[in-house]
């Protein structure tokens, strides 16, 4: 009887076949997937990472820029008030130079030269400095021509009388020196010359 089931046994194992499922077949797969999911996360993890280093070099970009308009806004914010001095030392520079011509001089000119040095070391701390233009060549950059004049001593273009000083504030124009400007003589004509166009 024993054999009997066995051989019954034996038949349905016969009839019925077995699938033989590899068994690295299904991690296989999931292997796949994982790997896949991996690859995204990699790119993901990069793509965030180079967005992390723009946005850290625009942040450490706009401290430097707000930090040099800071500066920029603290060297020029009294440009205004420093401009509107500068006829005050115009004006006792004249004195001066009036003073200096006439015979009687005393209390009042000594006092008009340390107004004038006051001002002046003021404007010194301050970042405001004269332009130095007489004997200079002509620069449109830093001086304003008020005119020329014929002369045989100066270069053609250069300055030759500083009629107001200019000042710069911390290496930029603040104002222009108004100034004279050589030109080459002009040949006046002969008296031949004049005959000619008579005739």
């Amino acid at each position: 009887m024993g054999k009997k089931t066995d051989q019954s046994a034996t038949d349905q194992v016969a009839d019925n076949p077995v699938e033989v499922v590899h068994p690295d077949a299904e991690p296989l797969a999931e292997n796949a997937d994982l790997e896949q999911q991996l690859a995204q996360a990699l790119e993901e993890k990069q793509r965030l990472h180079e967005q992390y280093v723009r946005t850290l070099a625009d942040m450490d970009n706009l401290r430097k820029r707000t930090t040099r308009e800071k500066e920029e806004i603290a060297k020029f914010a009294n440009e205004g008030l420093l401009r509107d001095i500068l006829p005050v030392i115009d004006n006792l520079e004249r004195a001066l130079e009036h003073s200096d011509k006439a015979a009687e001089s005393g209390g009042l000119l000594e006092g008009v030269r340390m107004t004038l040095t006051q001002f002046t070391q003021v404007l010194s701390r301050f970042g405001v400095a004269p332009i130095d233009a007489a004997g200079k060549p002509f620069d449109p950059a830093f001086h304003q021509a008020m005119g020329q004049l014929e002369s045989a001593d100066h270069p053609v273009n250069t300055v030759m009388v500083e009629m107001q000083k200019g000042y710069q504030l911390n290496e930029r124009l603040l104002r222009p020196a108004f100034v004279l400007v050589a030109k080459s003589l002009t040949e006046k004509p002969s008296a031949a010359d004049d005959d000619n166009k008579t005739t």
